[in-house]
């Protein structure tokens, strides 16, 4: 991206008694942070607002949704296309939310800001949820052979191995060089992943629903859609956050023109995905 930001981050200590507890030394990453969550002075009330959004506000329970109709929804009114797309789409976002509960970890390790560490450790509680949504719709409406089948389709679908490797190698840069670079890089897929990549298997549900079919997984998916919001809005504010903190060590002109080729990049897969699972063999979407 730019020579100067090849720098490697440290991760915090568990405790760290020799740094500053001051609020004014907070940053998002490379600031002072003694690990010892002290909120009772708050830096970034963004990430404090957003923290108990998450944790008490979105709060939700799969179980609570019925899925009776589902299940014969799936049986017995839906095509095979539409099976077929259903089944890919959510072992799409089963892969999506199953990085997110690993890799939010990673960043909070570098995080150096206690609100922050909250508002993360909230973000990855909720993608966990969803994660046990996607099991509680799979294992409602189908049997366990089939069940498997839908989280394996990454290792028998070509078009889905690809879209599952995109996001999946930038965090994994970022894991074996922790260097600036590559953490930009990662909060920025992060935030395509959240904003975008979520957004075509959303769209096909609530198609679905439209039509009168599989209400129920639909009324999950707007839990776990108003979730990933609060996860946009997240990532958006330590994304700029950082570009400002990071005036001085980083060219942020080039830094912004890497995130718009990569915004651009990431649309084009986007579109290609949505074509592939939707194709014009969904009535009501093209």
């Amino acid at each position: 991206m730019v020579a100067e930001i090849f720098s490697t981050l440290k991760k915090n200590k568990i405790f760290n008694p020799e740094a500053s507890s001051s609020v004014e030394d907070r940053k998002i990453i490379l600031g002072e942070t003694t690990n010892i969550i002290q909120l009772n002075r708050i830096k970034y009330q963004w990430a404090y607002e957003l923290y108990k959004t998450m944790s008490f506000s979105n709060f939700w329970i799969p179980e609570e949704i019925n899925m009776i109709q589902d299940k014969k929804d799936y049986n017995t009114i839906l095509s095979e296309k539409e099976k077929w797309s259903f089944e890919l789409v959510l072992s799409f976002l089963i892969a999506l939310d199953s990085y997110q509960v690993n890799m939010l970890k990673e960043f909070a390790r570098y995080f150096t800001s206690p609100e922050l560490i909250l508002a993360i450790t909230a973000q990855e509680f909720q993608e966990g949820l969803h994660s046990y949504s996607y099991q509680y719709i799979l294992e409602s409406i189908a049997d366990p052979v089939k069940t498997k089948e839908v989280y394996e389709m990454w290792r028998e679908d070509n078009t889905l191995f690809e879209r599952n490797k995109v996001i999946a190698e930038i965090y994994d840069n970022f894991i074996e060089s922790p260097n600036l670079e590559n953490f930009l890089k990662a909060i920025v897929a992060n935030y395509i992943l959240e904003g975008i990549y979520f957004y075509s298997g959303f769209a096909f549900f609530y198609s679905l629903g439209r039509m009168g079919k599989m209400r129920a997984t639909v009324q999950q998916i707007k839990y776990i859609n108003r979730d990933e919001l609060t996860h946009v809005s997240l990532f958006r504010n330590i994304i700029l956050t950082v570009l400002e903190e990071l005036k001085k060590e980083v060219n942020v002109e080039k830094v912004k023109d890497w995130i718009y080729e990569n915004f651009k990049f990431a649309v084009d897969k986007e579109v290609n995905w949505g074509k592939y699972i939707i194709g014009n063999h969904i009535n009501g979407l093209t």
